[in-house]
Order: C-alpha cells, then sequence, then structure tokens
C-alpha cells in the first residue's frame, strides 16, 4: 500500500507550489499526507558546510531506495527555472511596455512644444519685427543679452539665411561669441552688419574665428565700434586668401596706425573687395601710404570712403599713385582733410584716369589756389562725374582759374555742392554760364555764398533748363524780395515743376513784402516735402502778415512734411492757428519753430 500511495503524494506539494507561484489562495491547497512530517524530516536534513558528513540511519536506509528527494528536487528546480523565466519574461514585457508608453509620452511632448519655425516666428513677433528666413533684420531692437541667446539657439533653424543685421543693439558686444558658435548652421550667410553694438575684443576674436565656416560672405559692417581701435589684426589675421567679401566698412572705429598696417597686409586676400569705407578714423592717416601701396590688390575696387581720416599731403601723393591701379573706381571721399590742402599740386596726376568715377567729394580740404589751378585742368577730364561737392573751400571762389566754368564740359553732372566757397559775382557768373549746359542738374547748393543775394537773376536762365532740379539750397546767401520774386515768376511759367527740397534759412534780409509775393506763389510748388525758412540764430522777428498767406498755401501743398520757422515769433493768435492746422486741415506736418 506504501508504494501505491507515495506518487501520489510526491504530485500533490509540487502541484501546490506551482499554483502558490501563480498567487492562489490557501484555499486551493490540497491537505497535508500523514507521510510529509517524514518526508520533510529526510529532506531537510542537509550536511553543514566544513562538518563531517553523518552516517543515513536505518529509516534513511530503508527509504534510499525510493526517488522521493530526487525527483521531487529536480522537478521543483525545473519548475522553479521555468517560473524564473516566465517571471523575467513578464518583467521585460513589463518594461518594454514602459517603454513605449515613455516614447509615446515624449511623442506627446515633441508634438506639444513649439518647433523651430514656430519659436523664431514667436521670437521675431516678440520683437515687433516679421519673420523672413533669409533676411533677420534686428537693428535698433533693444535687444538684451538674453535676446542674442535666444536668438543664437535659433540659428539651426535658419539653413537659408543670407543677411543679419544687428545694429545699434549695444547689448550684442560680449556676446558675440555666443552667435558665432552657431554660425556653422548658416553657412550661406552673405551680409553681416554689427554698427553700433559695442564689440569687445572677444567678439573681434570670435568674429575672425568664423570666417572660415561662413565661407560666402560678402558684406561686413563694423562702423561706430569704438573698442576696435588696436584690436583689427585679431579679426584680418583670420582672413584667408580667397575671401569673397566684397564690402568692408569700418567707420569711427578709432583705428590706430597699426591697425592700417594689418589692413593693408590683408588687401591681397580680398580680391573681390568693391567698397572700402575706413571713414572718421583720425589716426590712420599716418599709414595711408602703406595702405594706398596695397590697392593695387583690390583692381575692382568702386567706392573708397577715406572722409576724416587725417590725411596729409604725403598721404595724397601716396593715394593718387593708387589711384592708376584703381581705374573701376566709381565713389572718392577724401572730404575733411584740412591738410591735403597744397598737396594737390603734386598728387593730382592720376585723378584724371578715373574715367568711371561718378562721385568727388573734397569738401572742407582747405584747397589753395593752386590746388585749385590743377583741379579746373583734372575735373574736366572726369567724364561720367555726376556728384561733385567742392563746398568750405574759400579759394575755390576767389582764384582766378575757371574751375566752375570749366563744369560745363560735365554734362551728366546731378548733383553740384559749391557751399561756402567765397564766390564773388564773377566765378558766381562763371558758375551760372556752366549751369546752362547741366540739364541733369537735380541738386544745387549755393548756401553761405553772399554773392548770391541780389543776383539771383544770373540763375534764370539755368534754372529754366533744369528741369530735373529737385533739391535748391539758397541758405544764408542774402537773399532780397527780388530774388524771391524771381523764384514765384519761375514757378508761375512752370519752371522748377519737380522741386521737393527749398532752403531759404537765415536770410534776414528779405523783407515782409518779399515773404508775402513768395507765400502768395507758394502753392504752385506740388511737389515740395520740405521748406525751410528759419532766422538766423541768435536773431528774432515777429511773423507779418504773410503768416496768413503761408497757412494757405500749405492746404494746397499735399506733399508738404516739414517746415521750419525757428526764431519767428508768432502772435498768440498766430501760434493756435499753426498748432490747430493738422487737425482742421487732417494733415501730419512737422512745424519746427
Amino acid at each position: 500500500m506504501l508504494l501505491k500511495i507515495i506518487p501520489s503524494m510526491s504530485a500533490d506539494p509540487l502541484k501546490g507550489d506551482t499554483q502558490s507561484c501563480q498567487n492562489k489562495s490557501e484555499e486551493d491547497f490540497p491537505k497535508s499526507s500523514p507521510f510529509d512530517f517524514v518526508i520533510k524530516q529526510f529532506q531537510g536534513k542537509r550536511s553543514s558546510s566544513g562538518k563531517r558528513k553523518e552516517q543515513p540511519s536505518a529509516i534513511e536506509k530503508f527509504f534510499s531506495g525510493f526517488d522521493f528527494g530526487k525527483s521531487e528536487g529536480k522537478e521543483r528546480q525545473k519548475i522553479e527555472e521555468t517560473e524564473i523565466n516566465n517571471c523575467s519574461a513578464d518583467d521585460q514585457s513589463e518594461k518594454e511596455n514602459l517603454s513605449v508608453e515613455d516614447e509615446s509620452s515624449q511623442l506627446i511632448s515633441e508634438a506639444e512644444s513649439p518647433s523651430g519655425e514656430q519659436r523664431f516666428n514667436q521670437f521675431m513677433q516678440k520683437l515687433g519685427k516679421k519673420p523672413n528666413s533669409k533676411n533677420l533684420d534686428l537693428n535698433n531692437c533693444a535687444l538684451s543679452a538674453a535676446d542674442v541667446t535666444e536668438l543664437a539657439s535659433l540659428l539651426p533653424f535658419l539653413p537659408e539665411l543670407e543677411e543679419i543685421g544687428l545694429s545699434w543693439n549695444g547689448c550684442v558686444g560680449g556676446t558675440l561669441k555666443t552667435l558665432t558658435a552657431q554660425f556653422h548652421h548658416v553657412n550661406l550667410l552673405k551680409v553681416l552688419r554689427l554698427n553700433n553694438c559695442r564689440l569687445s575684443a572677444e567678439d573681434v576674436t570670435s568674429l575672425g574665428e568664423a570666417f572660415e565656416i561662413v565661407p560666402q560672405l560678402e558684406e561686413l559692417d563694423l562702423s561706430w565700434n569704438s573698442n576696435i581701435g588696436g584690436k583689427l589684426s585679431l579679426l584680418t589675421k583670420k582672413l584667408r586668401k580667397g575671401c569673397k567679401i566684397k564690402l568692408l566698412k569700418i567707420t569711427d572705429c578709432n583705428l590706430t596706425a597699426k591697425d592700417g598696417e594689418s589692413l593693408a597686409e590683408i588687401l591681397n586676400v580680398l580680391p573681390n573687395l568693391e567698397v572700402l569705407d575706413l571713414s572718421i578714423n583720425k589716426h590712420i592717416g599716418c599709414s595711408m601710404k602703406v595702405i594706398a601701396q596695397d590697392l593695387k590688390n583690390v583692381p575692382g575696387l568702386k567706392e573708397l570712403n577715406l572722409h576724416m581720416c587725417g590725411l596729409k599731403q604725403d598721404s595724397l601723393q601716396g593715394l593718387d599713385t593708387a589711384l592708376q591701379h584703381l581705374t573701376a573706381l566709381r565713389k572718392l571721399d577724401i572730404s575733411c582733410n584740412k591738410e591735403i590742402g597744397g598737396g594737390f599740386k603734386d598728387s593730382a596726376a592720376h585723378l584724371a584716369s578715373l574715367k568711371n568715377l561718378e562721385v568727388l567729394d573734397l569738401h572742407q580740404c582747405c584747397v589753395t589756389e593752386e590746388d585749385t589751378t590743377v583741379l579746373s585742368q583734372v575735373i574736366p577730364l572726369l567724364s561720367s562725374l555726376q556728384e561733385l561737392n567742392l563746398s568750405w573751400n574759400k579759394n575755390i571762389g576767389v582764384s582766378s582759374d575757371p574751375l566752375l566754368g570749366r563744369l560745363r564740359f560735365l554734362p551728366k553732372l546731378k548733383s553740384v555742392a559749391i557751399s561756402n566757397c567765397g564766390l564773388g559775382k564773377e566765378s558766381f557768373s562763371s558758375l551760372a554760364e556752366a549751369a546752362l549746359h547741366l540739364p541733369e542738374l537735380e541738386i544745387l547748393d549755393l548756401s553761405w555764398n553772399k554773392c548770391v543775394g541780389g543776383n539771383l537773376k544770373l540763375l534764370l536762365g539755368a534754372l529754366k533748363l533744369a528741369t530735373e532740379i529737385q533739391v535748391l539750397r539758397l541758405s544764408s546767401c542774402n537773399l532780397v524780395a527780388e530774388d524771391l520774386a524771381l523764384l514765384t515768376l519761375l514757378s508761375h511759367d512752370g519752371h522748377l515743376a519737380r522741386l521737393q527740397k527749398l532752403d531759404l534759412s537765415y536770410n534776414n534780409t528779405i523783407s515782409d513784402e518779399g515773404w508775402m509775393v513768395f507765400c502768395q506763389g507758394l502753392a504752385i510748388f506740388k511737389e515740395l516735402s520740405e521748406l525751410d525758412v528759419s532766422l538766423r540764430p541768435s536773431s528774432c522777428r515777429a511773423c507779418g502778415t504773410w503768416f496768413s498767406e503761408l497757412l494757405a498755401a500749405l492746404t494746397k501743398l499735399p506733399a508738404l512734411a516739414e517746415l521750419g520757422m525757428q526764431r519767428w515769433v508768432l502772435s498768440e493768435s498766430q501760434r493756435k492757428q499753426l498748432e490747430g492746422f493738422n487737425q482742421d486741415n487732417k494733415r501730419n506736418i512737422r512745424f519746427d519753430c
């Protein structure tokens, strides 16, 4: 009987263990057999580690022929391994489910977060700017350092960006490295404007390091960053041969003579340079001879601006030598270099070779009578010249050489500025005769030449022929009533029809009658946008009865946007009329009183 009972007993405990692993309740277990205690006693006996194995007892020997412990143990081991494997599988399945859930949560989170394009649009809208993925115009936006950092994080989403304008944002200084570190995302960048950004030496260094990752850069404007002075080499030494820069502006950056030498060294790696602006750097004149020697490396140069660069006579000589290599030059500005006066007599030989020159600015250069003699021979040979500024060179008006008269050989002239040139009646007559041959004239500035007053009739013929004239400046010319009557007559006859800006300021010599006649005919100038009738500083005068005629004319001048009336004393009623004019007539004229 014992042999029949034992196999069934051996199955129940295994079954019970399996069900326990499956988390069944206790009442599902079968009740213990009477032999369980005996079997457990034999199974529970183990030889302890490090102890001698005990000899089997008689009962153990009796049961040794049966496979209670071994088969049961093997079965238990298999079941335990199976259960462990099943549990591991369950754990792995649970981890996979959690992983899927995490991925789903991440996808949902990403779907809910704004895209790069949306972030860029939000950033631009915050600054009141219209989003443009190719042209980033953030000039004068009061950017903070945080804004610059945010902008840097957005560059990876602007792969087509070609222009960046950050000018007039002082907080860009000291943070530029954050931005340039992301320039590899915008390697199509062609234009970078950083005017007045308070750039530091570190900014200049980081900008130089960025040149390699923006190989398409064509325009770089660093003007009005005074801290660049003395540190330009940090930028120039990073430029490599084949650089595509076409425009380089470094206006008013406090450049030193050493900076000038650094600039000269890199001209040979800027073969595409077309515009070089070094204006308002008073100390760079000392190195101008060195710069001039290397200008031959930029034969395609079209604009050279050396306004207020501290040039001297020897600088002018070096520049003149360089001009023979700059046949493509269209604009030359060497104005406000007073120490070059007297140097033209030895340094103007190659100026005449600039057959493509369209703009020549020589104002305030202290030109001497000898210089005028040379210029009267050279300037008329500049057959493409369209703009000429000789203002604030008083010897031009007193010279016996017919420089102004020879302007007749420049029929393409559109702008002539001869302000404060000490004109006498003879030189003014020469100019008036030459003006008859300038049919394309658009701008004429004769301000601060006292001889014009009472002699404006000499220009009558020229003003009749100058159908394109848009700007006429006659400030401080000692004009009289007769001169204003002439202007009115011209307008009535259909001349000066395109006049947009008229400057009659600082002519205290005009009587109230003269202003009355002028105001009565003022409505004829339909395209007039700016009019200045201000009096001289430190003077004042009561506004006469012509004021009502002036207001009446303004209602018929739809383009007028600005009226200068400084130092005219208005009565209480006149002031109220002026203050209510815009509202009463639905206009937006700026009254400068």
